[in-house]
């Protein structure tokens, strides 16, 4: 069907208003929650992919101290204390997640090299881990059956003591490895954005003793 010119700049006035938009949110979405110099500030893991394409980081400020967070960044994953997040919509794409509400000894044995699942065919592996100050996990190997991802990829969880409680930040690094992983990582954003602020507003409940 021909289309009419009026018609054709009613899509380009569209496209251009969504592109717009989004990059309007874009900096608000991949900094949520951050404070000055936060976003910026060099964090553990940051060398593992020193000149990545696309980064995200996010913040929430948690009343306890790290000791008090730190056991429920352990027991992050697929098959252990979920992500404490949208458990509903992860089922809904058939992933089997129930977010654990208690600190179990079972998943605290976490070491550098571990893997830890995102999805029953989808692993990161442990890069770095300090006790009550950081955890990073990076990209692994697909395992078995799956795809490989068109990026690099690292996902730090750094705490900082602030007085007597907490700054949790979360750092997504993303180093595509062609044209179409520079797309899917900045695909993936809004989708990250929804999924981990609903993460740190968990662990802070859960931390808090809510």
């Amino acid at each position: 069907m021909d289309r009419t010119p009026a018609h054709s700049a009613c899509l380009v006035a569209t496209s251009a208003l969504a592109l717009g938009a989004a990059l309007l949110t874009r900096r608000m979405t991949q900094t949520w929650g951050t404070l000055a110099g936060e976003s910026d500030a060099e964090l553990p893991g940051d060398g593992i992919l020193p000149r990545a394409g696309v980064v995200a980081t996010r913040a929430v400020g948690i009343a306890p101290p790290p000791r008090a967070v730190w056991p429920w960044l352990v027991q992050l994953g697929y098959g252990r204390g979920g992500f404490y997040s949208h458990d509903r919509l992860e089922r809904m794409v058939g992933l089997d997640i129930h977010s654990a509400d208690q600190i179990e000894d079972r998943w605290q044995g976490l070491a550098v090299g571990d893997p830890v699942h995102l999805a029953p065919q989808v692993a990161l592996r442990v890069a770095e881990l300090a006790p009550n100050e950081h955890l990073v996990l990076e990209g692994a190997d697909s395992l078995p059956g799956a795809a490989a991802a068109p990026y690099e990829f690292t996902w730090a969880f750094v705490l900082h003591p602030v007085g007597a409680g907490t700054r949790l930040l979360v750092r997504e690094r993303y180093r595509p490895t062609g044209l179409s992983g520079r797309v899917l990582a900045e695909a993936v954003q809004p989708v990250s954005f929804v999924m981990t602020a609903a993460m740190l507003r968990g662990i802070r409940q859960r931390a808090s003793g809510r």
